[in-house]
Formats: structure tokens, C-alpha cells, sequence
């Protein structure tokens, strides 16, 4: 018996509709990029977003995406629409310009809600405030890449941020009622079984709204690859 909704049963219920997460590429950076740092060693130039458009604008990826899906289908449903922030760290820029960025998306009005993949040392008090604004406004859920709870894997990873940095950011987000999706990978360097129970436990105490698992994938022209 399933014991758990996944993300499509959610929203059903949610929106009483079929809705659909739409990639976007806001044009942002990543703090584990800077300073000589080449991020993660499983991401690539783009991040994790490899099928987003980063050559137009944030208003123009979504009437794309909506077009061609309704093309593919052949349909003009009532379907709905989430705006997902994938590449990069999507909460790593100043106030001003990420709400100039979220309210682009939600000015269409097929979009019901966003989603923002960000890091959680790139969520300071300020921005804190600016998702607790569009929490109360749309439906709104952070996703946190954290990958595994193995520090010594985290760092072969070249993750760049402590198990404690990502606790406390899911605590201050519980704390304001913003929901949080942890992305986990499974078949990292050196892991077993016994690393991956390990790693669900320690989310499952963090009182999380979602988890995502991922098969270790490795892109071509990563640090990954080449080691």
C-alpha cells in the first residue's frame, strides 16, 4: 500500500486539475562556482537544468512550454501550470531582482505557483522575508539540493555547505510555514545501502514536505566524468 501522495496526486488534489512543472532559467549563478570553486562535481555548465531556455526571457520559456505542450497533446484544457526555478541556486541574487524574476512567472496566468531550487546558504533572513511574501500569495515550495547526510561524501562531492547549515534553513522554513522538497542522490562514489537509510533518516527527522530521489547520473564534461 502506498504510504505516501506523490507530487502529481498532491496537486490534483490541490488544484482540483492536471498541473505541470515548467523548467525555467532564471539567469542565475551559484555561490559554489565563485572564487575559483567549479561547483559540485556532478553538475554541469548549466546546472541541473539542461533542457531550459536561458536565451529569452522568463515570460517567453513559459508561453514556449505552454504552446508546446498544448501542440503535443492537442489540447486546450484547463491544465495549470507551476513555474519551476531549476538552474543554478535560484535564491542567490538580491531581493529586488528575485521578485522581479518570481513576479515575471507569475504574471502569466496559466502559472498557479512556483517552485525554487536553491541551496540552503542561499537563504539569509532577507530572503527569507520575500518567500515568506509569496507564501502567502501562491503555492510556493523550496527545493533543496543536500544529496546525502555522509559529510565525507558531501565533501568529495564538493558540496560546499555543512549537514548543519541545511538543518537549520529547513527549520526556519517549517517555522514559516514554507514547504521544502529535499533532493537526494542514490549511487554517489563510495556510498552503500547502509549511507542511503542513513540519509532518509536524517531528512525524515527534519519534518520535510517532500523528498526527491535520484539515480546518480553522470553528465559528460563534469568533474564527475573526468575523475
Amino acid at each position: 500500500m502506498q504510504s505516501y501522495p506523490t507530487l502529481n496526486q498532491y496537486l490534483r488534489t490541490e488544484f482540483n486539475k492536471k498541473m505541470i512543472k515548467l523548467p525555467i532559467d532564471g539567469g542565475f549563478s551559484c555561490p559554489n562556482r565563485e572564487n575559483g570553486n567549479k561547483g559540485c562535481i556532478f553538475c554541469s555548465e548549466k546546472a541541473s537544468g539542461e533542457f531550459t531556455y536561458s536565451d529569452i526571457s522568463i515570460k517567453d520559456q513559459i508561453t514556449s512550454q505552454i504552446k508546446r505542450y498544448k501542440d503535443i497533446n492537442k489540447t486546450d484544457d484547463q491544465t495549470g501550470y507551476i513555474a519551476y526555478f531549476q538552474n543554478f541556486s535560484n535564491t542567490y541574487d538580491t531581493p529586488k531582482v528575485l521578485k522581479e524574476k518570481y513576479d515575471e512567472a507569475l504574471s502569466n496566468e496559466n502559472i498557479k505557483g512556483i517552485a525554487i531550487a536553491t541551496r540552503p546558504d542561499c537563504i539569509n533572513d532577507d530572503i527569507l522575508e520575500l518567500l515568506k511574501y509569496y507564501n502567502d500569495i501562491t503555492h510556493l515550495w523550496i527545493e533543496l539540493g543536500f544529496q546525502t547526510s555522509n559529510e565525507n561524501t558531501a565533501r568529495f562531492i564538493n558540496r560546499g555547505y555543512d549537514n548543519i547549515t541545511f538543518s537549520e534553513c529547513v527549520k526556519k522554513l517549517n517555522k514559516n510555514e514554507i514547504k521544502s522538497v529535499v533532493h537526494v542522490i542514490f549511487g554517489l562514489p563510495n556510498e552503500k545501502y547502509e549511507d542511503y537509510i542513513s540519509t532518509i533518516k536524517y531528512i525524515k527527522k527534519r519534518n520535510i514536505w517532500g523528498i526527491k530521489i535520484h539515480s546518480l547520473y553522470i553528465q559528460k564534461n563534469t568533474l564527475l566524468f573526468y575523475n
